[in-house]
C-alpha cells in the first residue's frame, strides 16, 4: 500500500513538532479546544509515511462516537482503505479483541457474554440476599472501583475498613465466582482481565507487544491504574528499539473522573517510567474568544499544576463573560430562556437552537429548565438522560442475542425465557435452577438433561423444551445469514416466531406506547442489519459479518453507545456528559457553593475534591465559542428546604471586569423592546 503524502503545513509549530516525533514516547499536553483530533490523525498519516502499515497503528480512546470521529477524519486524510485496517478503538473494545482471541490462557471461552450494570446488579442483590437497590448499587460502585484500581477480592478484602466495604470484598469474592461459571465479564473485566493475561502469557503478550508499531492514546488523562498498566505492557518489548512507541494525549486541566478512578498519577508517572519521553504543550486555541479564555486561565490558575499551560487565541477578545444572579430555580431558568431568546433576536435565523447549551453539576438540576423551554416552545434534549439501549423492549431481545452468543450465561436466559412470556413461571425457573446448582450446569445445559423430568411436570418440561429449541434454531441460522437484507428477514421472521409484538400490545402499556416501542425494536432490527452488511466498530472490521458476529460484539457496543443524532434542540447536560462538546453560547447554571463545588452532607471538601470540581468548571466554561453566561442562586432548594445561596468561590476566581460582565435585566429588557419597537417602525 502507498503511503499518503506528508501532513500538509496546516498544523501549528508545536502540532507540527507533536505529529513528527516518531523516535520513542511522547506526552501531547493538549489544552481545550488546540487541536488534539487533529494532531492524532495527522500522526496517523505521518506513521504511514514512515513505513507502518495501517494494522499496526492503534488509536485508543474512550467512546465509540469519539473513535467513529477518529476514523472518519482518518480516512479522509489517509484514505477509506487505509482507514477500515487502522486498530481505531475504545480501550474496552480493544480488550474484547484481546479476550476473544486468547482468552482461553486464563479459562475464557471465546464466546464469553459481556453483562451490564443491570445484569451486575441483580447479582450482587441474589449473592447479598438483599433487596435494598440502593445497597446493591454502593456494593456494585465499590467493586467497581476497586477493580478500577487493580484489586481482586483478596486484595479489595485487605484494605476494607469500614463494615459495608468488608461486606462488598466478601460479595466480590461470590460475584467472582458466579462470572467464572456464567462464563461472563462485567464492564471493568473488559481492562482487567486483557492485563491479567497479558501479565501471565508470554506469548500472547509477545504477540500483542509485536502488533502494534505504535499507540496513539487520546484523552489520556482519563486513564485509571488499570488502562495505564495495560497501556504499559502493550508499548513494552523486549527488543528496546521496539519499545515506548506511544503517544499520549491529555490535559492535566481536564481530568475529571476521579470518583470512577481516572488518576492523574498516570500523567506524573510517564517521565519516570519513560525517561526518553519527548513533552510537548499544545496551548493555541481554535474554540474560544479571549474574554472566555482568561476567565478559563484564571480559573485553573488556582490548582497545583502539573505541567505549566495557559490557552491563547487569534480570535480577539469577543464578549464578556456574563454574570447572572437569579432568585431561585425557576427564576434562573426563566433566565436562561431570556438569554437565548436575547441572542436569537439578534441573530434571527443564523442563531439556531443547536447553537445552545444550558450546563449545570447533577442531573436534578435539569427539571426547570425542560419546563420553561417547553413553557416557550423552545425543542431541547437532555444528554444523558434514558440510554435508547436501556430501554425494556431493546434489552429484552439483547438478552436473546447473548443467549445465541453464551449459553451459559444465566442473567440472559432468566430474561429471555419470559420475554415473552411462554407460560414458563417463576416456581419453574426456581426448581431448574437449584437443579442446575446441584450438577453445576448453566440454566441452558440444565433444560435438557434427562433427569430434569423428574423434578418438574411435563407441562412445565415441554415449554422449557421448546424455548430451547427456539433458541438453538435461532443461533444455527445466525451463524450462517449475513448481509443487510437476509439479516433483517431472519430477525424480522424471529420475533414473529416468538410473538414479540403481541407480546407487547398484551402488557400493561397503552396502545400508543406498545406502538411506540414496536418501533424501537423494528429500528434495533434494521441497526444490526446494517451491522451485518458494513461490519461493525470493533478494530479493524472489514466486510459483512454473520449475525452471530455481530450478536458477539454487541454487548460491549452498547455499553459505550451514544446515539448523537443531529437535532436542532438546546441541550441540557451534566458538566462531565459535556466534556468533548462545544457549543457557540453556553449558559452555566447554578453555580454556587454546594453546587459547583458540589459537596455533600456526608463527605468532606478535601483539597483534591475541590480541585477536580475546579477543572470541572474549567470544562464547563471552555465548552463555549462565543458567549458564556454564568449564573448563580440567590437562594436554592436543598432537599425539602430552601437555604441562602453563596456563589461558588470560582466566580471570583474568573477574575472578571464586573461593570463589563455583569448583566443589568432592566436595560437589557428596554434594550430589547426598543429594538423590536425599532424594527416595528420599519415595516
Amino acid at each position: 500500500m502507498p503511503a499518503p503524502p506528508a501532513p500538509p503545513v496546516s498544523l501549528n509549530p508545536a502540532q507540527l513538532e507533536a505529529v513528527h516525533h516518531l523516535s520513542g514516547p511522547c506526552l501531547v499536553l493538549a489544552g481545550a479546544g488546540s487541536g488534539k483530533t487533529r494532531v492524532i490523525v495527522h500522526k496517523i498519516a505521518r506513521l504511514m509515511q514512515a513505513g507502518l502499515e495501517p494494522g499496526q497503528i492503534a488509536a485508543i480512546t474512550f467512546t465509540n462516537k469519539a473513535a467513529q470521529e477518529m476514523r472518519e477524519r482518518a480516512k479522509a486524510l489517509v484514505g477509506a482503505r487505509a482507514a477500515r485496517e487502522l486498530v481505531v478503538s475504545t480501550f474496552h473494545s480493544l480488550g474484547v479483541r484481546i479476550l476473544r482471541q486468547d482468552g482461553e490462557a486464563i479459562g475464557l471461552k471465546a464466546r464469553f457474554s459481556i453483562l451490564d450494570s443491570d445484569d451486575v446488579l441483580a447479582l450482587l442483590r441474589e449473592a447479598g440476599g438483599c433487596s435494598d437497590n440502593a445497597l446493591a448499587k454502593r456494593w456494585q460502585w465499590t467493586i467497581s472501583l476497586w477493580k478500577n484500581q487493580g484489586l481482586d477480592s483478596a486484595g479489595a478484602a485487605a484494605i476494607a475498613s469500614q463494615p459495608e466495604e468488608r461486606m462488598a470484598a466478601q460479595l466480590m469474592a461470590l460475584y467472582e465466582q458466579r462470572l467464572a461459571a456464567f462464563q461472563a465479564v462485567d464492564f471493568d473485566d473488559l481492562i482487567g482481565l486483557p492485563l491479567k493475561l497479558l501479565q501471565r502469557d508470554e506469548a500472547a503478550r509477545l504477540r500483542w507487544q509485536s502488533r502494534f508499531g505504535h499507540v496513539l492514546v487520546d484523552e489520556y488523562q482519563d486513564t485509571n491504574a488499570v488502562q495505564y498498566a495495560l497501556l504499559k505492557l502493550l508499548v513494552s518489548h523486549p527488543d528496546e528499539r521496539r519499545a515506548g512507541h506511544f503517544t499520549a494525549v491529555g490535559d492535566d486541566d481536564q481530568s475529571i473522573y476521579g470518583w470512577r478512578g481516572a488518576t492523574l498519577a498516570n500523567l506524573q508517572r510517564l517521565p519516570s517510567d519513560w525517561p526518553r519521553l519527548k513533552r510537548i504543550t499544545l496551548e493555541q486555541n481554535y474554540r474560544s474568544t479571549g474574554h472566555i479564555l482568561r476567565a478559563a486561565n484564571s480559573v485553573i490558575a488556582a490548582n497545583p499544576k502539573l505541567f505549566e499551560k495557559k490557552l491563547w487565541s487569534e480570535f480577539g477578545d469577543g464578549e464578556p463573560v456574563r454574570l447572572l444572579q437569579a432568585d431561585s430555580e425557576e427564576h434562573e431558568a426563566e433566565r436562561a430562556v431570556a438569554f437565548i431568546q436575547g441572542l436569537r433576536s439578534q441573530g434571527g435565523q443564523a442563531i439556531a437552537p443547536r447553537d445552545f447549551a444550558v450546563l449545570y453539576r447533577a442531573n436534578h438540576q435539569a427539571k426547570p429548565f425542560e419546563q420553561k423551554l417547553r413553557a416557550a416552545q423552545i425543542p431541547y434534549r437532555v444528554s444523558g438522560g434514558t440510554s435508547y439501549f436501556d430501554r425494556v423492549e431493546i434489552k429484552d431481545l439483547c438478552a436473546w442475542l447473548r443467549l445465541l452468543v453464551n449459553p451459559d450465561d444465566d442473567p440472559a436466559f432468566l430474561r429471555a425465557v419470559t420475554s415473552p412470556k411462554r407460560g414458563i413461571g417463576q416456581q419453574t425457573l426456581a426448581k431448574l435452577g437449584e437443579f442446575a446448582g446441584q450438577w453445576k450446569l448453566s440454566l441452558f445445559e440444565s433444560l435438557f438433561a434427562p433427569s430434569l423430568a423428574a423434578q418438574l411436570g411435563s407441562k412445565a418440561v415441554a415449554g422449557l423444551h421448546e424455548f430451547g429449541r427456539c433458541v438453538n434454531d435461532l443461533e444455527q441460522r445466525a451463524r450462517q445469514t449475513t448481509g443487510t437484507e437476509a439479516a433483517r428477514t431472519l430477525l424480522t421472521g424471529w420475533l414473529t416466531d416468538i410473538g414479540y409484538e403481541q407480546h407487547l400490545h398484551g402488557g400493561e402499556d397503552s396502545a400508543k406506547l406498545a406502538t411506540a416501542r414496536w418501533g424501537n425494536v423494528l429500528d434495533f432490527i434494521d441497526w444490526i442489519a446494517r451491522r451485518c452488511g458494513a461490519g461493525d466498530d470493533e478494530p479493524a472490521a472489514t466486510g459483512s459479518q454473520t449475525v452471530l458476529q455481530v450478536a458477539q460484539s454487541i454487548s460491549i457496543i452498547i455499553s459505550i453507545a451514544e446515539r448523537g443524532d443531529e437535532q436542532d434542540v438546546v441541550t441540557l447536560s451534566t458538566l462531565h456528559a459535556a466534556k468533548g462538546l462545544e457549543w457557540p453560547h453556553v449558559f452555566l447554571a447554578g453555580v454556587n457553593e454546594g453546587l459547583l463545588p458540589f459537596r455533600s452532607d456526608v463527605e468532606e471538601a478535601t483539597p483534591e475534591r475541590v480541585q477536580e470540581e475546579r477543572r470541572l468548571m474549567y470544562v464547563g466554561i471552555t465548552r463555549a465559542r462565543q458567549t458564556l453566561a454564568v449564573s448563580s442562586l440567590r437562594r436554592r432548594k436543598k432537599g425539602r428546604d430552601t437555604v441562602q445561596g453563596i456563589p461558588s468561590r470560582f466566580i471570583a476566581e474568573m477574575k472578571l471586569d464586573e461593570s463589563r460582565g455583569r448583566e443589568d435585566p432592566k436595560e437589557r429588557l428596554k434594550k430589547l423592546r426598543a429594538e423590536l419597537a425599532a424594527r416595528v417602525a420599519a415595516g
